[in-house]
């Protein structure tokens, strides 16, 4: 592109934000329920949840239908779904193992059994949804993992070859460039693998706000406003503190996932990483037509830094990632959840990807944070004499893989032993990251070698094939 012709383009890329408003699109919805009483005064329950987002929410309504007459109280510092869970991309995988690659590396004699839980664990959320009534545009349209430079498109034709060879190649089909512009149109775009059932497209904050009624209505005792601050032993159970009042439970499984866990021998397992997107506008029948886009799959690209878009029930295009933001010292502020130079970059690589969509405007962009943790995928643990259970390090797969964490925990505290609490995955956990300054260099060296691969043919320096070697790594 010529330097007058990319000066314009520029200007009409932040034209486009002009009037985009600072807030998640999901969260300004006219449909939002009200938030529940906070707790004053004393509680006892037979299992406190904590963390108002998918983990505890799943938590808590599967502990409900597994034994409807146990009395469960569920505490949320803020309001149900405000967080991550009611901000992402809404894309809700099968996965449980931050995709196939990363699975197949770290548990390869499990995969198999990996992948089964996801399918089924995605087929209950699915059967959840439905029996619970609740409306959050849930489509299991699949995702298509986008090749947009030619050695991108070689490894996933390599991929696809190894996965039919090791038999997990089921409903995933290979697409040349000319079949994937048949789905979605974008000159950048060489090939794909379209993965047909394994992922669904849904409302996030719908189904966070959804899973909220449906604990009430089987019995779940909801408290928002209600930070957790404090956790210790009482008698044969715990007590948890708030502002005003306490909670005294026989069990306790903790959802915070990216906020400091109350558990504080837990905290160096994750790292908070910030995760920007874009809304446009409504599409009009005409920009459909012109990108295609008929079977409504979620997409993302397949570099390092990537980019993953969808469509929403309205025919607004997100278009999130790429840029994984970490603070020094692992801080979680509201001032971090808005970056305007994020959204001028996403906005740029927007109108790459689709050029013939030029003038379209963005209502709304955010972000929020993602706990991540050194292998890519939830870990999970009991304390105090198996009276408490946690699982965090979702790394911006929670939306599905939550509900597997959240029987996990249930296994895990009612002691239970399950084809869930015997796989490796849930009996090991990641390396711990190191402390700061540490933390941090190792995270900004990551993340500009893997700029530096995405710039030079995917080829990893010596950095990232120790942290390979390792099995360490920080994924945007």
């Amino acid at each position: 592109m010529a330097p007058s012709a990319m000066s314009r383009g520029k200007d009409n890329w932040i034209a486009a934000l002009s009037e985009a408003r600072p807030v998640p699109y999901w969260l300004e919805d006219p449909g939002k329920p009200h938030a529940e009483p906070a707790l004053t005064g004393p509680e006892t329950c037979d299992l406190l949840v904590v963390g108002g987002g998918y983990s505890g929410l799943w938590t808590a309504l599967n502990a409900k239908e597994r034994d409807p007459g146990r009395e469960v109280v569920l505490l949320e510092g803020r309001e149900v779904g405000w967080a991550a869970s009611g901000r992402n991309g809404g894309f809700c995988a099968a996965s449980l193992t931050h995709g196939l690659p990363n699975g197949l590396t770290r548990w390869p004699d499990e995969i198999a059994k990996l992948e089964e839980l996801g399918r089924r664990n995605l087929d209950g959320i699915e059967a959840a949804v439905a029996r619970h009534g609740i409306d959050c545009d849930f489509e299991r349209t699949g995702e298509i993992d986008v090749a947009t430079e030619p050695y991108q498109a070689w490894e996933l034709r390599d991929w696809h070859r190894e996965l039919e060879e090791k038999g997990l190649a089921d409903g995933i089909e290979f697409l040349d460039a000319d079949a994937l512009r048949e789905q979605v149109n974008s000159p950048t775009f060489q090939a794909g693998l379209w993965d047909r059932r394994g992922v669904a497209m849904l409302n996030p904050a719908k189904l966070a706000w959804g899973l909220k009624r449906a604990c009430i209505e089987l019995g779940v005792r909801v408290y928002e406003h209600t930070p957790a601050l404090s956790l210790k032993q009482y008698g044969a159970g715990m007590a948890v503190r708030t502002p005003y009042g306490a909670v005294r439970a026989r069990r306790v499984a903790l959802g915070t996932n990216i906020f400091p866990s109350l558990l504080r021998r837990v905290r160096s397992y994750t790292v908070p990483v910030y995760d920007y997107a874009l809304m446009t506008e409504p599409l009009s029948a005409g920009q459909l037509a012109e990108i295609g886009w008929k079977n409504r799959q979620g997409l993302g690209d397949s570099a390092n830094q990537f980019h993953y878009f969808r469509l929403s029930a309205d025919n607004r295009i997100l278009w999130g990632g790429y840029d994984a933001i970490h603070h020094y010292g692992g801080r979680v502020r509201a001032e971090y959840d808005d970056r305007p130079e994020t959204y001028a970059k996403l906005a740029g690589h927007f109108f790459t990807c689709f050029p013939q969509l030029e003038g379209i405007r963005f209502t709304h962009a955010w972000g929020g944070a993602i706990d991540t943790c050194s292998r890519f995928s939830a870990f999970f643990g009991t304390a105090h004499q198996g009276r408490v259970a946690y699982a965090a390090g979702y790394t911006g797969l929670g939306v599905g893989a939550t509900r597997f964490g959240a029987d996990v925990m249930l296994d895990l505290l009612d002691g239970e032993r399950t084809e869930r609490t015997e796989l490796e995955m849930v009996r090991r956990k990641p390396l711990p990251f190191p402390p700061e300054p540490f933390a941090w260099t190792g995270i900004a060296l990551t993340k500009w070698s893997l700029a530096r691969a995405d710039a030079h043919g995917g080829r990893r320096n010596l950095w990232l094939r120790a942290m390979d070697r390792l099995g360490l790594g920080f994924d945007s």
